[in-house]
């Protein structure tokens, strides 16, 4: 009998064996979500869009372009455009031309978007510290060399494709 964890319908627990990876990191990645939408409620930037959290905490935390972002994000680039215009609109972002090349646009936080973005990475380091309470320091270097290893079979795998 399979466990109601593989469809994803309840949280999966350590003992079931047969809980495949998938549906553990699809299960896992809302202890993430689930505080960063709650604490950007909380926080007053409830209009923050779907994968808004992922652009303005890439560009103010890892230093990443918007187009650095988006491209993480594998969507369309109608999709990044639509979430761009959207960012701009609601405040958290801002689009200039560039004065070099007048072809280019220029996309930059805003200082709302900072203060999302500080929001964001309050709620990572809390699940994070919550994660290293639940973890021995080797549990959690392995867990973080496996989600590397993925990203990296992830990686090879676009570069085979045309």
């Amino acid at each position: 009998m399979t466990s109601p964890a593989y469809a994803g319908f309840v949280s999966p627990t350590p003992d079931d064996e047969l809980v495949v990876i998938p549906a553990l990191l699809r299960s896992a990645r809302w202890a993430y979500g689930d505080a960063i939408r709650a604490d950007l409620a909380e926080s007053g930037y409830e209009d923050l869009p779907r994968n808004g959290s992922f652009v303005l905490g890439g560009m103010a935390n890892r230093g990443g372009s918007a187009s650095d972002m988006i491209r993480g994000l594998g969507v369309t680039k109608q999709a990044a455009s639509q979430l761009i215009d959207t960012l701009v609109v609601r405040g958290y972002l801002t689009r200039d031309t560039d004065p070099d090349d007048r072809r280019r646009l220029v996309i930059d936080l805003t200082e709302r978007g900072r203060a999302a973005a500080a929001v964001v990475r309050s709620a990572i380091e809390r699940v994070d510290s919550e994660l290293g309470a639940m973890l021995s320091p080797q549990e959690l270097s392995g867990l973080r060399a496996g989600l590397i290893a993925l990203s990296e079979i992830k990686e090879s795998h676009e570069q085979k494709q045309p």
